[in-house]
């Protein structure tokens, strides 16, 4: 675990030390239940009442688990999807898998046959963990399906323990898709190790007396999966599972109290849906949030709403939780992403592929343990990842000192008459405005600027969403920012077209602003 001292001498001793023999179930569940079995490893809401799972339990059940995949034929190296949410048979499993040496692979509740083709098929996978919800989902799959019923009602040692390394693959997580078809990262068991240090700093130093961990992302996203609930674990810190139909603020406040949650992850989609709706939660001690750049009005309110100072980080599927804020070491940066973590290197290239100091390519060098193996079966798309000893990471960003600047992702940044316009900065700025509930913004196709600064806004009152406000937002951003970079356009919408991470997808509103540019055309 990382120490409290100053950020440059954490940053300037880490070492990354793996073992030769690593095994992510060992480090979630098997050690904990070896050496401290009654400790509270999950406490379950799920269910409507808690229940307080020690990691003795989560032990038992996980080799239950482990027996059922085995009678259906699971070997190393096979792929066994995980199609659970929240709850404790879902960390089960993703250990039994791991035990056997096998790949597990999340898959999220809410996909419909489409989304969960696509993923099978490009896995190979031929067995799934699952529920009766999920039985009927997959039916007409042809697969083995394993679900709590089925399972044999003893613990079974298994005939021998698989032994991996840490480049051993473990886990496929496929991307959001927010640029293109989804892919399928493939990592290896060290992974969780290579989470570890930035979910530290990302909570104050997470692992302290009375934490207790939490998020409302679905555990079948590397954020939900490999930002809470595993390194929770490993850290010795109790994970709330609930499942949430449809997250509302109320969930939030009641989970937070039965619960007892004092760590809690939020993306910033929720940021804003708490904020919106004026809600306070008490007794955190902890709160981190990823996906998309926070503004200076969002962290002010973090403060004054929910009592401490919201930590953003920054990582994609295919390498997480490299760059982190730490309220404990440094005074929050306003637009940037955070710091370094320590283990991981990060530099801003140029288009010749060197570090600058002015706007570039955010880029990962190779070496940090939560780097990704590989793209599953596209050699193609891996090698284009990576210019030499750097993985790309297709955002754009700025050096500022210690800290790196959002400015955006590679084909969000909007080029407006010479200059080229992050819309991150607009966003946070039109957040401000009172009257705003949410926004996206993307460049239009303009026959004079080249493109035109769009803004698509949900209103926090529709009847007011009128010309005159439209006229008050190009303002608010004019007079705040530059005068290039303010929206020439704003529409009023009921809703942006989100991922199921909660990421606006731009491609979309993109997509649309471009058939409204031919349709004037």
């Amino acid at each position: 675990m990382l120490r409290p001292r100053p950020y440059e001498q954490l940053y300037d001793r880490f070492r990354w030390d793996l073992p030769d023999v690593l095994n992510m179930a060992h480090q979630v569940c098997d050690g904990w239940a070896a050496t401290e079995g009654d400790r509270i490893a999950v406490i379950d809401l799920s269910g409507g009442t808690r229940r307080d799972w020690s990691y003795k339990q989560l032990w038992q059940l996980s080799r239950r688990v482990e027996a059922a995949l085995i009678e259906k034929g699971v070997r190393r190296t096979d792929r066994v999807g995980v199609l659970l949410s929240q709850s404790p048979l879902t960390l089960a499993a993703h250990v039994a898998i791991w035990r056997l040496g096998a790949i597990s692979v999340p898959l999220f509740t809410l996909f419909k046959r489409d989304a969960l083709e696509t993923r099978i098929d490009d896995s190979g996978l031929g067995v799934v963990v699952t529920d009766a919800e999920g039985r009927a989902a997959l039916r007409g799959f042809g697969l083995g399906l394993v679900t709590e019923d089925s399972l044999p009602a003893g613990a079974r040692p298994t005939v021998a323990e698989i032994e991996t390394a840490p480049d051993d693959p473990a886990v496929l997580i496929y991307t959001s898709g927010t640029t293109g078809a989804p892919k399928g990262a493939l990592h290896g068991h060290r992974l969780l190790t290579g989470h570890l240090p930035g979910v530290e700093m990302s909570h104050d130093f997470l692992g302290q007396r009375g934490d207790v961990l939490w998020t409302p992302a679905d555990w079948a996203w590397i954020g939900g999966l490999f930002d809470v609930a595993m390194p929770g674990l490993a850290l010795g810190v109790p994970v709330v599972a609930a499942r949430l139909p449809k997250f509302t603020p109320d969930d939030a406040v009641r989970i937070c109290r039965t619960g007892g949650v004092r760590n809690v992850f939020f993306p910033p989609t929720v940021l804003r849906m708490l904020r919106a709706s004026g809600t306070r939660i008490e007794g955190l001690r902890s709160v981190a949030s990823g996906g998309e750049p926070l503004g200076p009005e969002m962290l002010a309110w973090g403060r004054e709403a929910l009592g401490v100072t919201i930590n953003e980080f920054y990582g994609q599927t295919e390498c997480n939780m490299v760059l982190s804020s730490c309220g404990t070491l440094f005074e929050p940066e306003p637009g940037c992403i955070g710091r370094p973590v320590p283990g991981h290197r990060i530099e801003v290239l140029d288009e010749d592929g060197a570090p600058t100091e002015g706007e570039g390519e955010i880029a990962v060098k190779r070496g940090s343990a939560s780097m990704m193996l590989e793209y599953w079966r596209k050699p193609r798309e891996t090698a284009a990842k990576f210019r030499g000893k750097w993985m790309l990471t297709g955002d754009r960003g700025i050096r500022e000192g210690a800290a790196i600047r959002f400015v955006g992702r590679e084909d969000d940044v909007i080029s407006s008459g010479g200059y080229p316009i992050g819309p991150s900065e607009i966003e946070d700025c039109l957040l401000t405005h009172e009257d705003v509930v949410t926004v996206g913004v993307v460049g239009k196709p303009d026959a004079i600027r080249g493109e035109i600064v769009k803004a698509y806004v949900v209103p926090r009152d529709p009847d007011r969403a009128d010309a005159a406000l439209a006229e008050a937002l190009k303002a608010w951003v004019k007079e705040r920012l530059a005068g290039y970079s303010y929206p020439r356009e704003v529409a009023f919408v009921d809703a942006l077209p989100m991922t199921v991470t909660g990421k606006v997808i731009r491609k979309e509103l993109k997509a649309r602003a471009r058939a409204e540019g031919d349709g004037a055309a």
